[in-house]
């Protein structure tokens, strides 16, 4: 290993064995936001968001895309080493969410659990620790998850995009992969575009600052030294997923990185879900993963405020064929809809508080 190497490859071979989306069925309507704070005016930049349901919240909605990777890599969860949920919307302060899904898949107690947060790259860094954990040995099979519930201020721009949903990675051997995992590399500064103290119910923001300097640096920086370091170009990838706050962001990322609209498409889901936060690049992995043949190459960069991105190179094999429908797909998830009005939105989301 060179250690002046900046791309994080594991001792030994790994890949993803399994993978799973969820995403709630409710929707709200961008233009319904719109129309009950600016009357119409404005553009909007998503269609429309998911919203979780009052029985619904990051733990329930974990443990519903764990079984669908489980379900397709067919392992016995006691055969899982680590269960990890990265979220900015765990629903205890103190409680982890792990435990909870970990008990719910059948995986304990001969296993490790534990939340992670890094706002919307919480999935991804939890990914490279799953990576890290099967890489080294020290487990066969490690699960990572992003996911969140719809955030937002009444009226915020976040109200427009940040939404529901996510997605669960599950790592194994590079033998039993249906994904290989060729190296993944981090970039990291002290850009503070995007925060929530203790107490506070909603999040705040930098404006346009969260897209230059903080998200557009992050994400180039990541996705330039992954590609530089394996020796590709955009060309030389198939397929392209990046944090999707919204769709112009990744969009114009991968516009300026030399990728096309056709490589981002099937990743690109921003525009009919929003924002799903912790869980935005991996649930955009697994819409491509639901139609990637073998043979395929991906290039997926995450992005958390704060702030910092994680870049993954990936090969597709030819177990993907045997996995895919094991599983419900993000576009079944994105199909099975209900579009609700501003008022139930407001319910589902406590944003109402009776005393």
């Amino acid at each position: 290993m060179n250690e002046n190497d900046p791309i994080m490859r594991p001792d030994r071979p790994v890949g993803i064995v399994g993978y799973g989306a969820y995403v709630p069925r409710y929707r709200i309507a961008a233009e319904s936001i719109s129309q009950m704070w600016t009357m119409g005016a404005g553009g909007t930049p998503v269609k429309e968001k998911s919203v979780n349901s009052l029985d619904e919240d990051v733990a329930t909605m974990s443990i519903e895309a764990a079984r669908n990777a489980m379900n397709r890599a067919q392992i016995d969860p006691q055969e899982l080493r680590a269960v990890w949920v990265g979220s900015e919307s765990h629903p205890y302060a103190v409680k982890p969410t792990s435990t909870i899904v970990a008990e719910a898949i059948g995986a304990v107690p001969n296993t490790q659990a534990a939340d992670w947060e890094f706002a919307c790259k919480a999935g991804t860094e939890a990914m490279q620790a799953a990576i890290g954990l099967v890489g080294s040995g020290m487990g066969k099979y490690a699960l990572a998850i992003g996911m969140d519930t719809a955030q937002g201020r009444p009226g915020d721009a976040l109200e427009y995009t940040a939404a529901a949903g996510g997605a669960a990675i599950l790592i194994g051997p590079a033998a039993e992969s249906a994904v290989i995992i060729n190296g993944s590399y981090s970039f990291v500064t002290d850009t503070p575009d995007f925060w929530r103290r203790e107490h506070a119910m909603y999040p705040s923001h930098g404006d346009r600052f969260t897209g230059e300097p903080a998200y557009f640096k992050h994400v180039l920086g990541a996705a330039e030294v992954m590609m530089e370091a394996m020796n590709m170009t955009a060309a030389d990838y198939d397929w392209a997923v990046f944090h999707q706050p919204n769709v112009k962001f990744p969009s114009r990322a991968g516009q300026m990185l030399g990728f096309s609209a056709e490589q981002m498409k099937p990743g690109l889901l921003a525009g009919v879900i929003g924002n799903t936060y912790s869980g935005s690049s991996i649930i955009g992995l697994t819409g491509i993963l639901d139609v990637a043949q073998p043979g395929d190459r991906i290039l997926m960069v995450s992005y958390g405020s704060g702030a910092g991105s994680d870049a993954f190179d990936l090969s597709v094999t030819d177990k993907i064929d045997d996995i895919r429908n094991r599983a419900p797909g993000v576009q079944q998830y994105i199909a099975r809809r209900k579009e609700i009005d501003y008022a139930t939105y407001t319910r589902y989301r406590g944003k109402i508080k009776m005393s």
